[in-house]
């Protein structure tokens, strides 16, 4: 139009490190591509540790959360991970056992660079959707919680590191997890770190679409490690989503080695989520958006900075153990002796380098 427009970007053009940014043209219903609309597509790039972030990949989050914000020839944006193994599963506990380890105020200042993430997640003007192309856990799945909408390869998992590794998941799904599948099941999420598989999380309306990705002869089959017929075991529980056992699970695993992994069908789900907002009103979308983050952002603001703090701290006692133990541990074990930390904790014992060191698992 020949008008000078300003930029708004913090940061324009400058590299990302760990982190990719494509623009990606949005479709039409009929599949055409649409000049000049984009989806932006915000990847996390470090699939050899299974897209765990560091603090460059921190920083490089917000730059490219803020680039999409402010584009106004982007429609939406998708937040996933490189590769076909994990979204995303935290921080990269390697990292933390060296670089944090004992040391709360760098710690703080770190999580305040995660903090930061979230909000700008809940603060984007464009609509946020969560490829979940694998494991979604610990960060990972808070992440994956700021987003407006989830869509899930069915191969993901989905769950917290909390209490198991030194840590509680108090950084948004404490906050975010009860709003999706109720207290109950986010107490039992929250407080034993076991994973739900793509179904559960389906099941318990986490996520909005799981997708098959296991292609066998040419055909998609749903996962078939996974139970995904509704039906009650003897015990009376629920058996949709879990995983199979005994003999049908060394059934399901010799069909599951004959398949390989596509994610075409994911890709074509998030093509239909972008198509169907590029069909509203921008600024009405926008709005409503922030209406209904509201309810996060409510517990967001009046937990944050009190739980980074707390986290902060915890450095120095209970997180400097669970992160050696999960980065120095063998794949057998990545967590600490629980039972002899709490008997030495009963009778007395400080908490100090000399604990740290009588509960570590074997190293690897």
């Amino acid at each position: 139009m020949g008008e000078h427009l300003e930029d708004h970007t913090v940061g324009p053009g400058l590299p990302l490190e760990g982190v990719r940014y494509e623009l990606k043209p949005c479709r039409t219903a009929e599949g055409a591509s649409v000049p000049d609309l984009f989806t932006a597509w915000i990847v996390l790039d470090n699939p050899s540790k299974l897209n765990a972030y560091t603090t460059p990949m921190l920083k490089s989050l917000l730059l490219a959360l803020g680039r999409a914000s402010h584009a106004r020839d982007v429609v939406a944006v998708v937040l996933t991970g490189a590769g076909d193994r994990s979204f995303c599963t935290g921080g990269d506990a390697a990292h933390y056992a060296e670089a944090y380890a004992g040391r709360p105020q760098e710690f703080a200042r770190y999580l305040r660079l995660f903090s930061d993430v979230i909000t700008a997640l809940l603060h984007c003007d464009k609509p946020v959707l969560n490829r979940v192309n694998g494991l979604r856990i610990a960060g990972g799945q808070e992440f994956g919680l700021a987003c407006d909408v989830s869509v899930a390869s069915d191969l993901a998992e989905f769950g917290q590191a909390g209490p198991r590794h030194g840590s509680a998941p108090v950084m948004g799904a404490t906050d975010f997890l009860p709003l999706y599948v109720g207290q109950e099941w986010a107490t039992v999420a929250c407080t034993t770190a076991e994973p739900w598989t793509a179904y559960e999380a389906l099941r318990l309306r986490l996520v909005a679409e799981a997708v098959p990705v296991t292609r066998v002869d040419g055909a998609f089959v749903p996962n078939p490690l996974v139970i995904t017929d509704r039906w009650l075991d003897a015990q009376g529980r629920m058996c949709h989503g879990r995983r199979k056992e005994g003999a049908d699970l060394e059934a399901a695993k010799a069909l599951r080695a004959r398949g390989v992994v596509d994610l075409a069908p994911l890709d074509a789900a998030v093509e239909r989520w972008v198509t169907r907002w590029l069909h509203t009103f921008p600024g009405c979308l926008t709005k409503t958006l922030e209406a209904l983050r509201r309810h996060k952002l409510d517990l967001w603001h009046r937990h944050r900075e009190g739980d980074r703090l707390w986290m902060a701290q915890n450095m120095v006692t209970e997180a400097a153990a669970g992160f050696r133990a999960f980065a120095q541990g063998t794949r057998e074990r990545r967590t600490v002796d629980f039972v002899e930390l709490r008997r030495r904790l009963a009778r007395g014992e400080p908490f100090d380098q000399r604990l740290v060191d009588a509960v570590q698992p074997p190293r690897a």
